[in-house]
C-alpha cells in the first residue's frame, strides 16, 4: 500500500532574556535541534525575541516594533530555513507606519517569505495589556501553501476562538500552530488557566479533524510598569495535539523542550472527509455568528 504524505512537525519551548541577540540565537539552536530530530515544520513561541513587554503600558516599549520588510530575525530565520530545508513561522512586533501588529512571517523551506498573518483578536487585561500596543490584525485567516504541507497560523489570544480554527480548515489548513506566551495571572495568583487552554486547542484539532501545534514559552518574567513591579510565571506545555484532539507530545512547565510528530496527511484528509463534519455543515444557519450579541442575524 502506497505510504501518504507524512511530515514531521516541532513545538519549541525556552525561557527568554530580554536581550534579543540571545534569545534568536537560543531559537536558532533550538530549531536546528529539531531538524535533527526530523522535523519538517518548526514553531516558535510569541514574540520571543524579548520578555513579554506587555505587562506593562510603557511608551518605550513601541521601540521594540520593527517594519516587516527587512526585519533582521525573519532575514537570518529565512537564512536558517533554506540552510535546514525546514518551514519556521517567525512571530515579530511589527511596525507598519504609524500602526502596530503581533504578527508573524512564514518561511518556506527553500528561504521564501511566503507572507504575513497578523494576530486578529488582542486581549487586554492584567499582565497581557496587548491593546496599547497591537492593533486589530487586518489580514484575516489566511492559509500558507509551504513545502510539506498546508498550514494555518494564528497567535496566543486567537487560540481561544473556535471561529478562527474554522475559518483556516475551510481554506484548506491541514495543520494549525499557535505561537504563544501565557502563564500566571498577576491580579489573581490562584488562577492556573493552563488545563483550560490546552483543552480548548484539543476542541480545535478534533472538531476540525487536523493536528495542532501550540508553542508556549518558559519562566518567571519581572516587568516595570507604572504601578510597580509585575511578575508572570510562564507555565509552558507546550503541546501537539493529534487529529481527534489527544495529546501525541507535551512539555512540562519548567523544562526547554524540543517536542515532534508525525503525521500521515492522506490518512488524515480521508478521515476528515469520511467523519462527515465538513459535508454536513449548515452555512446558511450560522449568520448569528457575525453578530456580536446574538440579534440581527441578517446583517
Amino acid at each position: 500500500m502506497e505510504k501518504g504524505r507524512r511530515v514531521v512537525v516541532s513545538a519549541l519551548q525556552f525561557a527568554c532574556t530580554d536581550e534579543v541577540s540571545s534569545n534568536v540565537a537560543n531559537a536558532e539552536r533550538l530549531v536546528r535541534a529539531a531538524h535533527g530530530k526530523g522535523a519538517n515544520i518548526i514553531l516558535i513561541q510569541e514574540l520571543f525575541e524579548g520578555y513579554y513587554f506587555c505587562q506593562a503600558q510603557r511608551e518605550d516599549f513601541f521601540q521594540r516594533a520593527k517594519p516587516y520588510k527587512g526585519h533582521p530575525t525573519i532575514l537570518r530565520m529565512q537564512k536558517l530555513a533554506k540552510e535546514l530545508g525546514v518551514v519556521i513561522p517567525v512571530s515579530f512586533f511589527e511596525e507598519a507606519n504609524n500602526a502596530h501588529y503581533n504578527s508573524v512571517a512564514i518561511i518556506d523551506a527553500d528561504g521564501t517569505d511566503l507572507g504575513l498573518y497578523r494576530k486578529s483578536h488582542i486581549p487586554d487585561g492584567p499582565g497581557y495589556q496587548e491593546k496599547f500596543y497591537f492593533n486589530p490584525g487586518d489580514t484575516g485567516f489566511k492559509v500558507f501553501q509551504t513545502k510539506f504541507a498546508s498550514i494555518g497560523i494564528a497567535i496566543c489570544w486567537d487560540q481561544w476562538f473556535p471561529e478562527a480554527a474554522r475559518a483556516m480548515v475551510l481554506q484548506g489548513a491541514e495543520i494549525l500552530f499557535y505561537p504563544t506566551a501565557i502563564g500566571s495571572e498577576p491580579q489573581d495568583e490562584g488562577l492556573d488557566s493552563r488545563d483550560h487552554w490546552k483543552r480548548v486547542m484539543q476542541g480545535h484539532a478534533g472538531a476540525n479533524l487536523v493536528p495542532l501545534v501550540a508553542s508556549n514559552r518558559i519562566g518567571k518574567e519581572l516587568i516595570e510598569t507604572e504601578h510597580g513591579k509585575s511578575e508572570i510565571r510562564f507555565y509552558g506545555n507546550s503541546f501537539i495535539a493529534g487529529p481527534t484532539g489527544d495529546i501525541v507530545a507535551a512539555a512540562d512547565d519548567k523544562g526547554e523542550a524540543i517536542l515532534v510528530a508525525e503525521f500521515d496527511l492522506d490518512k488524515i484528509k480521508s478521515k476528515r472527509h469520511s467523519w462527515g463534519i465538513f459535508r454536513d455543515r449548515r452555512p446558511d444557519l450560522y449568520k448569528v455568528l457575525l453578530t456580536l450579541d446574538g440579534n440581527n442575524p441578517t446583517l
